[in-house]
């Protein structure tokens, strides 16, 4: 539960010198400013202790280590105002574990800002367990910024949120609506679906259906779950798109357009266990475009 009201809580963006995490600074840069928010640029370094067991080499260390991650937190600090004027970041310093620091601010923080690819601190993060980690752990939204910048039609595009159709993917929702009203732009509700397959070792006939029965029984699910939304934030124009296919692939397919792409940290459906195996990592991987990872509001 975070000690801050919603209007003091910081962007927090990791930084580990890397062009990546630069880029998430513009990205964070423009997002606190239009939330009006602070924006607080963090250096989490392991103690070398934990890595040398000589003591004399570790003390060594230690000088160096913060002279490195205070150079990148004040070339970090000085692209923010680039992206937006006159926007003056708070920087930070820690020494301690990368994903339990995060987890630890992310009580307080009204998001959590990585590049998708990185250096030091955050190597590897978005390619194993790290991530998963941060994301299952982190008590607010966790975005990831690709290193390449959007184009102009990218920032022009809409968000897409994905829907699986469970309670739980309401948080999802909630983000994207107010993202779209926020930056003036449409919204995509999409949401996936398969057939139910008959197992081959069941010795019957496969069964026929009419798969226009399920699509509109998915079609009334996603309108479940959109209900009170628009009427909420009437400013913006909401597109509900129902698809016969795979969550990832169904989201990829907006990646050349879309300006954000939103999903929630659990759920039913498609996109269970998103964010704990292949699923997840496939689009982290292979999105360009940011990439928000909203976690359910009740979870603890």
């Amino acid at each position: 539960m975070s000690t801050l009201s919603e209007h003091h809580r910081p962007v927090v963006v990791g930084i580990d010198g890397s062009a990546a995490a630069v880029q998430a600074v513009r990205w964070a840069a423009k997002e606190a400013a239009a939330r009006k928010l602070p924006l607080r640029l963090v250096h989490v370094h392991p103690d070398p202790a934990v890595r040398y067991a000589d003591d004399k080499i570790a003390d060594a260390m230690r000088p160096a280590l913060e002279t490195q991650a205070k150079k990148w937190l004040n070339e970090a600090a000085g692209v923010a105002p680039e992206a937006v004027s006159e926007l003056e970041p708070q920087v930070e310093l820690r020494a301690g574990a990368v994903v339990q620091t995060l987890v630890d601010m992310s009580a307080d923080a009204a998001m959590i800002v990585l590049g998708a690819r990185g250096l030091g601190g955050f190597t590897g993060m978005l390619v194993g367990t790290t991530a998963n980690s941060v994301v299952a752990g982190a008590m607010c939204p966790v975005v990831v910024v690709r290193t390449a910048p959007l184009g102009p039609s990218r920032t022009g595009g809409p968000i897409v949120v994905g829907v699986d159709g469970s309670p739980a993917s309401e948080a999802a929702i909630k983000f994207a609506f107010e993202e779209a009203s926020l930056r003036g732009c449409a919204l995509i509700a999409l949401h996936t679906w398969t057939e139910i397959f008959i197992d081959p070792e069941l010795n019957v006939d496969r069964i026929a259906f009419d798969t226009t029965v399920l699509e509109q029984r998915e079609r009334e699910l996603l309108s479940q779950r959109l209900a009170g939304w628009p009427e909420k934030y009437p400013d913006v124009q909401v597109t509900r798109v129902v698809k016969q296919d795979r969550p990832v692939r169904a989201l990829l397919d907006y990646d050349e357009e879309a300006q954000l792409l939103v999903v929630g940290s659990r759920g039913l459906g498609g996109y269970h266990g998103m964010l704990l195996g292949s699923t997840s990592q496939a689009l982290m991987h292979y999105t360009q475009t940011p990439l928000v990872v909203v976690r359910p509001e009740d979870t603890p």
